[in-house]
């Protein structure tokens, strides 16, 4: 038995990990798109797919399922397993990622669609499933990650009772004390444990802290009229800023500007996924689901629009521009790479009363990381084409994320009843993977073998 990485060894996106059982049979864990500097022109599956029995999938970021149309198109008809929020969710991503970055034909899109929904198979957590007609001495379940609905980590076992073998891929393990969702609880054991890194050299914010900060800025961009502009990832971000804006809003006095300031989520795909979030509100946490008890919304409130059409966007745009009224405006993508946050970034990065807020992490080479980076030093970036000015102010909250730091990352570990004997540590930056080598070193004994995976 052995794993193989098809990516995300050398950055943070392209997550595909293959467990070998055998010269014949394998399990595919996730399979992603690469983005930043680790975008690739040719998106064609590089590596042999024909023992791969089946595919887990840990969630769906485009990180980690971007490539599953390039897989099914190299042949792959092998069952799909996903959690049940999961499974509602990845059409919904797949086709906006077909219809945005491959091609606009209604009918190519819609047999990927039906080849995609007949492979699938939703399954509950914490419930072990065995490939019996796959692998007989394989089993595996999903367990909560707490990074976006119906993340998860994979637990799976390869032979069979006291001799089983039990390898974890954690996927995005989420952050603790984050809204919504309940932080991720350590496995009872692993035997091998592949775990992400994305933030293993830092530690976020407290939520207290976030949230104040998040307050701060807000109230000062009102001084001066200007938008608030936060480009957020359609799941998971989204719904966390409009949980923690409704509890801003409900906490302010009655008279006061929070309870006339337009919160605009421009995003057709956020609008979708928010949806979904409520119709799973079984995967809540115990505080979300306490606010739903008492008549409260947390991600449906007064003042809060979603912008659908194209044409819509383009008119809102045009419409911030020209008022010279403060908003709030949550746009994907989250590292600015393209989506309607482009537009408004084109509009107002020049504005020196427009401020700019960072609530995820940026990878290298997109123009969040560049803004991120040379905004606060009134540098600039290329944005259409066009070298923009940046006179916005730029902030960054790191207590957003909806990855787990490096202090949780080693709970995570550390938290296991039967510590690993063999980790590989992927999905992050050379500095974050070898400061997360580190710590598990100080933390664990030297029987447990730590590798950065390459």
């Amino acid at each position: 038995m052995r794993v193989i990485h098809h990516g995300a060894v050398k950055g943070v996106t392209g997550s595909c990990h293959e467990l070998v059982f055998s010269e014949e049979q394998s399990l595919l864990i996730d399979c992603g798109m690469f983005q930043g500097l680790e975008a690739k022109s040719d998106l064609s599956i590089n590596f042999d797919i024909s023992r791969a029995q089946a595919l887990i999938v840990t969630h769906c970021h485009i990180d980690h399922v971007g490539r599953i149309p390039y897989l099914l198109a190299e042949g792959f008809k092998g069952p799909i397993y996903a959690s049940e929020a999961t499974a509602a969710l990845l059409p919904l991503v797949i086709e906006d990622a077909l219809k945005i970055g491959v091609t606009q034909d209604p009918e190519l899109v819609a047999t990927c669609i039906k080849l995609l929904q007949k492979l699938l198979k939703p399954l509950p957590f914490n419930t072990w499933h065995n490939l019996e007609n796959v692998c007989p001495s394989v089993k595996f379940r999903f367990q909560r990650a707490g990074h976006i609905l119906g993340s998860a980590y994979v637990e799976i076992d390869v032979g069979k009772g006291a001799n089983a073998h039990r390898v974890v891929f954690s996927g995005d393990l989420g952050a603790p004390y984050t809204p919504l969702l309940p932080a991720p609880k350590a496995p009872y054991k692993a035997d091998t444990l592949v775990i992400e890194s994305t933030y293993g050299d830092s530690l976020h914010e407290g939520r207290k802290t976030r949230a104040q900060r998040l307050k701060k800025v807000i109230e000062r961009a009102v001084t001066d009229n200007g938008v608030v502009l936060i480009p957020a990832f359609s799941i998971g971000r989204t719904q966390e800023l409009l949980y923690e804006l409704e509890q801003l809003i409900y906490s302010a006095p009655k008279r006061s500007f929070w309870h006339e300031i337009e919160v605009i989520v421009d995003s057709p795909m956020a609008a979708n996924f928010t949806a979904q979030y409520r119709r799973f509100k079984t995967l809540w946490d115990k505080e979300a689901k306490a606010k739903i008890a008492k008549g409260r919304h947390p991600l449906s409130f007064e003042h809060l629009y979603t912008v659908d059409s194209h044409q819509e966007h383009e008119r809102v745009v045009s419409y911030l521009k020209r008022r010279h009224k403060p908003a709030i405006i949550i746009a994907a993508s989250g590292m600015c790479s393209g989506g309607r946050i482009v537009n408004y970034l084109d509009a107002f990065l020049e504005d020196p009363t427009a401020d700019v807020i960072f609530v995820g992490y940026q990878g290298k080479g997109t123009p969040g990381r560049e803004i991120q980076k040379y905004g606060p030093r009134g540098g600039y970036v290329m944005l259409n084409n066009r070298r923009i000015d940046i006179r916005a102010h730029i902030h960054t909250i790191s207590g957003y994320s909806a990855h787990a730091d490096q202090a949780s990352l080693v709970r995570f570990v550390t938290g296991m009843r039967k510590k690993p004997s063999h980790i590989k540590i992927v999905h992050g930056d050379d500095d974050a993977k070898a400061a997360l080598a580190q710590k598990l070193a100080e933390a664990l004994s030297s029987d447990t073998k730590i590798e950065i995976a390459t």
